[in-house]
């Protein structure tokens, strides 16, 4: 038990690519002591409306960003002539792992520089689509997820009211006929679950959405996804619909996650106990629950240093089980950061990173010609 203790903190610790709901999982292991930061609660003081003009605000804010890492592309990958024409909001994961504040200050340099490398990794796929802008946000610390305090869920408020403020500045940048795509992963797919039901949902907007990918967090079928006012993807061509999923080798061990998402309440007030989570498989678009693997266009193995990475065609196949887990059979060789139980968490995207891609021009295309 000693030895099984030290392997989860050694492969949290580790963990540089951060999920918070995967995470939370692992909190009777975790002591506070490593995480949850001790510190009082600030109050997050609200951003000037207008500091999302300032282009020091964004990671990523169009062409007009000469240093946007999101145009990185991997060996392998075809080169971007002439990027679509959509405009692409993605929320950046988690990135601030310290202890010392309950929400990340935007002068943290290491957590800035995490989360540049995340987007250079994860919103890449959709480089080719068109312009990416991707906020910086006072994100909520690593430890808000692992612990019962409501600092925890006032951190994740306030980090969302920065995602709130930088998505309406975009809405109001971008040219009123555009379409739309939206994407995030784990913390930042938590923020996103919550921008489609409140600036989404039921308003003009939707009809501009191409797709949305809410990557590595859950959403209920039955509680959530009707309050976020589009439906699931269920075929490669359609449009102004959400791709979710959370990745696992097999022998997939996740039922320590399934404790925790029977135990939460969805966006309709109802339990999501026993509740299927959204699942589609990316290798097909959600056309079909499972797909073979010569059906990947390309993994992205990075290198060591997580600053290069090339492009595996047919590395691993891919089908959704029946609670909402995305298996993806063999535990494949893509580095020192899955987490206990197989949890491929940490290479949601970069498994289907060619397939991604391919997927927002392929419905970009199918938008534009309705």
């Amino acid at each position: 038990m000693a030895r099984k203790f030290l392997y989860l903190v050694a492969a949290i610790i580790m963990l540089v690519i951060a999920g918070g709901f995967v995470i939370r999982i692992y909190e009777r292991e975790l002591t506070q002591l490593a995480f949850v930061p001790t510190t009082k609660f600030e109050e997050q003081k609200a951003l000037a409306t207008t500091i999302y003009d300032d282009p020091a605000m964004w990671f990523a804010r169009g062409r007009s960003d000469a240093q946007n890492v999101t145009r990185w592309q991997p060996k392998g990958s075809p080169a971007i002539d002439i990027p679509g024409p959509a405009a692409i909001f993605f929320i950046h994961p988690t990135s601030y792992m310290e202890k010392t504040h309950w929400n990340a200050p935007l002068d943290d340099k290491t957590s800035q520089d995490r989360a540049r490398l995340f987007l250079q990794g994860l919103a890449s796929p959709f480089a080719a689509a068109g312009e990416i802008w991707a906020p910086r946000y006072r994100q909520a610390a690593i430890g808000a997820f692992l612990t019962d305090k409501p600092e925890g869920q006032m951190a994740l408020n306030a980090a969302y009211r920065d995602v709130l403020l930088a998505f309406d500045d975009f809405v109001a940048k971008v040219q009123k006929d555009r379409p739309i795509i939206l994407a995030g992963h784990s913390q930042g797919a938590l923020h996103l679950t919550h921008l489609l039901k409140d600036r989404v949902a039921g308003k003009p907007i939707a009809k501009r959405i191409v797709a949305v990918y809410a990557v590595g967090w859950p959403i209920s079928i039955d509680t959530d996804l009707a309050a976020m006012g589009l439906p699931a993807c269920t075929s490669p061509d359609q449009t102004g619909c959400i791709m979710s999923w959370q990745s696992f080798a097999e022998p997939a061990e996740y039922e320590r996650i399934l404790q925790v998402y029977d135990g939460t309440t969805g966006f309709d007030g109802n339990s999501r106990a026993n509740s299927a989570m959204l699942c589609t498989n990316p290798l097909n678009g959600g056309a079909a629950p499972a797909a073979e693997m010569v059906a990947n266009l390309g993994t992205l193995k990075p290198d060591a240093e997580m600053k290069a990475g090339e492009l595996i065609p047919g590395a691993v196949p891919a089908r959704c089980d029946q609670r909402g887990f995305l298996l993806i059979g063999d535990p494949p060789e893509l580095g020192p950061y899955v987490l206990p139980g197989n949890n491929y968490h940490v290479y949601d995207i970069p498994l289907f990173w060619a397939n991604i891609r391919a997927d927002a021009l392929w419905r970009i295309e199918k938008f534009l010609a309705r």
